[in-house]
Formats: structure tokens, C-alpha cells, sequence
């Protein structure tokens, strides 16, 4: 199970049938296991791996991928440094915490899941992150207090992340996609507040 990073109970029992399903409590006592959550676990030895919390975010709540305040910070859209990892998902709102840090999900409709990238990760692993348009789309969505200039504003978006390497017309075609009319309303908006 070393070489999976993060495996499920169910995952055992396919691989030992008759497995003591309380050896898993024990080796989580004794520092041999992390428990992720309910039925889900990892290793030790990975918790010093960069970006594994990341890794992990996909695997212990699906459907899901990270988007919103982690995604703009890890594509350089917003400047502040994310205490907890955001994704969104299409089962419902929860937080689950363990060794590896805090993990938030957000409801989105099944049809907004789109528009992220599996990213390269270790081993040949990958991970689910929003593209940078993405992110703020569903930011957008999920936040819809964000409808005026001055509260956009207090995005604090970095300029030139918007001016030189946003792709606005791949927003725009987002919020197209979605079909909600208020949403491409508040990406106009956005537009003519950082792309003038």
C-alpha cells in the first residue's frame, strides 16, 4: 500500500480477505499509519512531502479538485499564503482535518465540474487543480457577495498575473458554459474592474 500514498480500508480487504480490520487502529496508535478519515489512510513517511496535502485533498472526498483561495494562491493570482486547502466537489459542504492539515469542500453543481488540470505529481501520480480562470469562476459562484467594484477590488488579484497571463477569454467562456446569468454578470464586472 506504500507505493498507492493514500489507500482505503476496501482497498485492504481486495488484498487480504480475511485482514483484522483493527490492526489499522492499532498501527495508527503506534505511528505506523495516519488516518485521513474514516476508512482512508496513509503513511508517515509523507508527511514531509511538498505538496502531498494537495495529493491527498482529491483522494479522501470524490469528485473533487482544488480550486477557489488554494488554486489563486498556488497560480499566483492572490498574495496571501492558504492555512487550509479548498476544493470543490459536487457531494456536500464538509471539512475534514487529520495529521496533514485541513481539507474544505464546496458544493458545485455536477455540471461545473470542469476546467481543471491533472497536474504532475510524484511517481507518476497526478493531482486535480482548477486552472487559474477556473478558480476565480468558481469563487465567483460560490461567493456571489463578490457584485460590485469595490468588493472585486478587495480580491486583491495581482495585476500583473491579470494583465499578462490571465486568459479572459477562457473566463468568459467559462461563465458562458455555466449558464447562470447572474455569474456572467459578476464576470463582466471582474473584467472591466482588472482587465480595463
Amino acid at each position: 500500500m506504500f507505493e498507492l500514498a493514500c489507500f482505503t480500508s476496501h482497498q485492504v480487504y481486495a488484498w487480504r480477505p480475511g485482514f483484522d480490520k483493527n490492526n489499522l487502529g492499532r498501527w495508527v496508535r503506534k505511528g505506523l499509519l495516519v488516518k485521513l478519515r474514516n476508512g482512508f489512510y496513509s503513511f508517515p513517511e509523507y508527511l514531509n512531502e511538498s505538496g502531498f496535502a494537495f495529493f491527498i485533498a482529491n483522494h479522501i472526498y470524490k469528485p473533487s479538485y482544488i480550486s477557489l483561495h488554494t488554486a489563486l494562491a498556488f497560480h499566483g493570482l492572490i498574495p496571501e499564503s492558504i492555512v487550509h486547502i479548498t476544493s470543490v466537489t459536487t457531494l456536500k459542504t464538509t471539512t475534514i482535518q487529520n495529521t496533514f492539515g485541513t481539507f474544505s469542500y464546496k458544493t458545485i453543481k455536477p455540471d461545473m465540474m470542469f476546467g481543471y488540470d491533472y497536474l504532475p505529481f510524484s511517481k507518476g501520480k497526478t493531482l486535480l487543480m482548477a486552472k487559474p480562470e477556473k478558480a476565480l469562476l468558481d469563487l465567483l459562484y460560490l461567493y456571489p457577495f463578490y457584485n460590485t467594484e469595490d468588493e472585486l477590488k478587495d480580491l486583491r488579484l495581482e495585476e500583473d498575473f491579470m494583465q499578462n497571463r490571465f486568459n479572459a477569454d477562457l473566463l468568459h467562456l467559462y461563465a458562458l458554459q455555466s449558464g447562470i446569468t447572474a455569474l456572467q454578470k459578476r464576470v463582466a464586472l471582474l473584467r472591466s474592474v482588472y482587465m480595463p
